[in-house]
């Protein structure tokens, strides 16, 4: 078999592969490792030509799928201790570069620097490069790295190299924007089901809906991975700013016209690639989106999210002096009128925990609703870890430009919602007067920008 069907054979199995070895974990024999290893001083030693590299590289991505997850951290273990830089001779490299300094041979002595600095790990990686779906089983490698790393701390030199190549790799200049539509190629929909991250799509039907004509979809794919979209994002085209996810996905709900629309609303971005975090390209994502939508439809004049705020619940758990300071003495008097009669009540913590089903029920909807509203703009505004905003969206919207412009009351009311945010959501506004300066205010200062409206929630 070629080294093109041997390795298009090797991936195709990848998702039969089972991710943790049933029964008692058995660590490789020294007959599999001594084989392993023969293979990858191959691969390092970079020998033979082009037709060499590519049946080397195919046969380790072969045995490297055939490994259960023990076998796997072995041979990435003995990737990351074996074969990285020899240190005698980065020793020697910067004894003659910093003899050489200021003279002629200065930049020569540089040169030899550095490659004395490049290990053979990259070598073995960027072989990968010469197979079929080899830069995706380079993604996939790094997914199983990181899942790993906790565990093992000694694979992250493995891990700090193989993300640079991939940031290179995978830089926003070689990635193609491409709008997604329902006559894309089945294998191409089938992943976008897959992926969803933010709200799931529930059929067939839920996904042409979703891709009609009054919505958007738009992902960034690498060449060398075509039917797989890197991160992608959805859009609604509405007249107004959108307050409620069940409007948006109600299958049901009558077509609008999109000629009409003045604004455009993302209500999902997922990103897709576990093996690529750490690499950035989200921002870049909107900004062409919204250059792609400003072509097709000159009317948008406003661009906004409508986004989940995932950790709120979590947090106020872990902050209970946050939610004590958001109830007033007037919450309370309607809290108790609804069966909430103090601070201590089951009822108030399996609500706060989002385990009760209340959203039904007027009168506690009334008495949470200023509370949690309170709470959350203080969350958005307040809440920090290294300077930054708590909330991994709010961080990204935030990180890109925008400003926390609006929250929306049991915008998203399903299980899943009311778990991580009592089923509020949030607009961001991506305003393009001040785009570049809440950017900059926030990466200087961590500056959050917010609508006076919630502001004043934040404050009370």
């Amino acid at each position: 078999m070629s080294a093109t069907g041997l390795v298009s054979r090797s991936l195709s199995r990848m998702r039969e592969i089972v991710a943790h070895a049933t029964g008692k974990a058995q660590e490789p024999s020294e007959k599999v490792l001594d084989r392993i290893r023969r293979q990858l001083d191959e691969c390092a030693a970079g020998l033979g030509g082009e037709i060499s590299t590519r049946q080397r590289a195919a046969r380790l991505a072969d045995t490297y799928l055939k490994l259960d997850d023990n076998g796997r951290r072995a041979m990435l273990r003995m990737i990351a201790l074996d074969f990285g830089p020899d240190p005698t001779a980065i020793a020697q490299a910067h004894s003659d570069y910093q003899a050489a300094v200021g003279t002629d041979q200065q930049w020569d002595a540089e040169a030899r620097l550095r490659t004395a600095m490049r290990s053979r790990r990259i070598r073995i990686l960027t072989q990968f490069n010469a197979i079929p779906q080899g830069v995706k089983f380079l993604v996939d490698l790094r997914a199983d790295l990181l899942r790993f790393l906790g565990d093992d701390p000694l694979l992250k030199p493995l891990d700090r190299e193989l993300e640079a190549r991939l940031g290179a790799w995978f830089d926003v200049g070689f990635l193609e924007l491409a709008r997604i539509t329902w006559n894309s190629p089945a294998a191409l929909l089938e992943k976008l089901v897959e992926y969803e991250a933010v709200h799931e799509i529930q059929s067939w039907q839920d996904l042409k809906n979703r891709l009609d004509s009054d919505r958007r979809c738009y992902g960034f794919f690498h060449p060398r991975m075509p039917l797989e979209p890197l991160i992608f994002v959805q859009v609604a085209l509405t007249e107004e700013l959108a307050g409620d996810v069940q409007q948006l996905l109600d299958i049901n709900a009558p077509l609008a016209d999109a000629s009409k629309a003045n604004t455009a609303i993302f209500y999902s971005i997922s990103a897709t690639q576990v093996g690529l975090r750490g690499v950035s390209f989200g921002n870049f994502l909107l900004k062409r989106v919204v250059e792609d939508l400003q072509r097709d439809f000159p009317k948008l004049q406003t661009f906004a999210t409508l986004s989940p705020i995932p950790g709120l619940v979590r947090w106020a758990s872990r902050n209970p002096q946050a939610l004590t300071e958001a109830i007033t003495a007037a919450d309370w008097k309607r809290l108790t009128a609804a069966g909430v009669d103090s601070p201590t009540s089951p009822l108030l913590g399996a609500l706060l925990d989002g385990q009760a089903d209340w959203t039904d029920n007027e009168s506690i909807c009334r008495a949470l609703h200023d509370p949690l509203q309170r709470l959350a703009a203080r969350y958005l505004t307040e809440a920090r870890r290294d300077d930054k905003p708590i909330d991994a969206v709010a961080r990204f919207h935030l990180g890109n430009g925008a400003r926390v412009e609006r929250l929306n009351w049991l915008a998203d009311k399903s299980v899943k919602g009311i778990k991580q945010s009592w089923g509020l959501m949030v607009n961001y506004l991506y305003d393009p007067d001040r785009i570049e300066s809440n950017l900059e205010g926030f990466a200087r200062e961590g500056r959050v920008d917010a609508s006076t409206a919630v502001k004043r929630l934040a404050r009370r």
